[in-house]
């Protein structure tokens, strides 16, 4: 019997570090501010500022910034209008070892030399308690102009979750 729970058990974890948010939902609002974070000048941000547009967002912890490098490449190569496309950037600031001050310092660099995405920083892994995203790794969402989910990949996007990702932002401009 032991055996048989410890089996359930490692076989329900990777559901649990695999999740993503359920399509066609809008999440729970989520304010970021304070000791739980906010954008990189300390100013709050709010996932109700998800909307009127279509959005990617990617949280992220900063070991694994560059996981889905490839997604952001391919995204810029699309070209799509900032009037009906924007991009927000959480970073998972509780899910690393490097000193917050560190992180911080380049967020502000990053905000500058790409002043149309947002960047945000989540102190307390707000994001993974209220929208069950995956800790200690990369995650890509995108919301149509509702805020609702259109696409939601936990890890490294393989090549046709990257076109499927692609398909469901036209699909939605």
């Amino acid at each position: 019997m032991k055996r048989f729970f410890l089996l359930a058990i490692a076989l329900l974890l990777p559901l649990s570090i695999f999740a993503a948010l359920p399509l066609g939902k809008v999440p729970p609002v989520v304010m970021l501010q304070g000791d739980d974070g906010g954008r990189v000048d300390g100013s709050p941000w709010s996932s109700e500022e998800i909307s009127g547009k279509v959005f990617i967002m990617f949280y992220v912890d900063p070991d694994e910034k560059n996981l889905n490098d490839h997604v952001s490449l391919r995204l810029k190569e699309e070209s799509f209008s900032p009037n009906h496309f924007a991009s927000i950037a959480v970073i998972n600031m509780d899910a690393t070892w490097l000193p917050n001050s560190m992180i911080a310092s380049s967020l502000k660099e990053k905000q500058k030399e790409f002043p149309l995405t947002t960047y945000v920083k989540d102190m307390e892994k707000v994001l993974v308690d209220k929208w069950d995203l995956g800790d200690d790794t990369s995650n890509v969402v995108a919301f149509d102009r509702k805020g609702q989910v259109i696409f939601s990949k936990d890890g490294k996007l393989s090549a046709s979750e990257v076109d499927t990702l692609i398909s469901s932002i036209k699909a939605k401009l």
